[in-house]
């Protein structure tokens, strides 16, 4: 018997939305439409006679060069993108650990400095080892 999850319960997810996708596929084939037309057009201004072969090639490099360029900025978008969806529900719904915003037992007194008394972490000796 197959068990159906609770649909009210999504699980993470890391996958950006169809919409995203779909634009960001429509993206890389634009760009790779206007770099094989720039790498066609380069080649064009400097051959002389019958240039159909190196035309080709020309558009075909252009064309991968721009689609392969704007695949690695779609996406590391997306990936922000999701990102930063994490930290925005993260936000609406509280990441609360234990009814404090997560901090736990003395992180106030660490992220306020501390009061200097000989139980705090904060004494004035840096526990640090330079490097050189």
């Amino acid at each position: 018997m197959t068990v159906v999850p609770n649909p009210g319960i999504r699980p993470a997810s890391a996958l950006p939305s169809v919409q995203a996708r779909a634009l960001a596929f429509a993206a890389i084939l634009i760009a790779g439409a206007a770099g094989a037309a720039i790498g066609a057009s380069v080649t064009s201004v400097e051959c002389h006679g019958s240039c159909t072969t190196p035309e080709g090639v020309g558009a075909v490099v252009g064309g991968a060069a721009a689609a392969g360029g704007t695949g690695v900025v779609v996406t590391l978008t997306l990936r922000a993108m999701g990102e930063w969806k994490t930290i925005s529900e993260e936000e609406l719904y509280g990441d609360e650990l234990d009814g404090r915003d997560g901090l736990d037992e003395g992180a106030d007194d660490e992220l306020a400095g501390g009061d200097g008394g000989p139980d705090d972490p904060h004494d004035g000796v840096s526990s640090r080892n330079p490097s050189a």
